[in-house]
């Protein structure tokens, strides 16, 4: 199932919605407690979805998730489809907006804001094919179960490149996946290996689909 890296560097271009993002504001309420602190730890996408879908919901009633991957923090390492931070992209067709949430899961000022922060709404046309709304019930399978099942899928890939990192997990929808799926990559988008995963069904997509 190794993907041509060139075709892998387009569908991740395309998810990621390029200029969607406006500037930061810093309308994010915290969820901090008075309690004794646990360290950070990395997390699931879900955990992190529903934090932020809270507030794309406040924002307008008819928002649909676009895009969602991982980031990263200092000193939080990624693994197991978790991770330290995630960003998450939510377009409301109403307003013909979009806007960008930011999950984290520490405080390391000034780039990094425990809890969810919201940049500024930017113009926003509408789905188009290649990057299509989905909905939350649709985002069934969780990324450390997606991830499970995408490592079984590179698992000969990987014996042959045992120390090739995984570079991206990504999560989106277009016309030719008939729902969300998940692009976990490891290596480079030029040599390097993706599995795609169904989030609805958490099974490997196949080309023949």
């Amino acid at each position: 199932m190794r993907r041509d890296g060139c075709k892998t560097a387009v569908i991740l271009a395309v998810l990621a919605l390029a200029g969607c993002s406006g500037p930061s504001s810093t309308s994010s309420p915290k969820t901090e407690t008075k309690e004794a602190a646990a360290p950070p730890v990395p997390v699931t996408a879900k955990t992190a979805y529903w934090e932020m879908y809270k507030l794309a919901y406040q924002w307008d009633h008819n928002v649909h998730p676009l895009s969602m991957k991982e980031g990263s923090v200092p000193g939080i390492k990624n693994a197991d489809g978790k991770a330290g931070l995630w960003e998450a992209q939510f377009g409301a067709i109403d307003k013909k907006q979009a806007r960008k949430f930011t999950y984290c899961v520490l405080d390391k000022p000034p780039d990094y804001s425990k809890g969810v922060s919201v940049d500024d709404p930017v113009p926003w046309l509408g789905p188009t094919r290649d990057a299509m709304t989905f909905t939350s019930s649709d985002f069934a399978t969780d990324s450390d179960a997606a991830y499970a099942t995408a490592h079984e899928e590179a698992s000969k890939w990987l014996a042959k490149h045992p120390d090739a990192p995984r570079t991206d997990m990504a999560l989106g929808s277009s016309y030719r996946y008939r729902g969300p799926v998940w692009f976990i990559l490891w290596g480079t988008k030029k040599d390097g290996y993706v599995a795609i995963i169904s989030a609805t069904s958490g099974k490997p997509f196949k080309e023949k689909e």
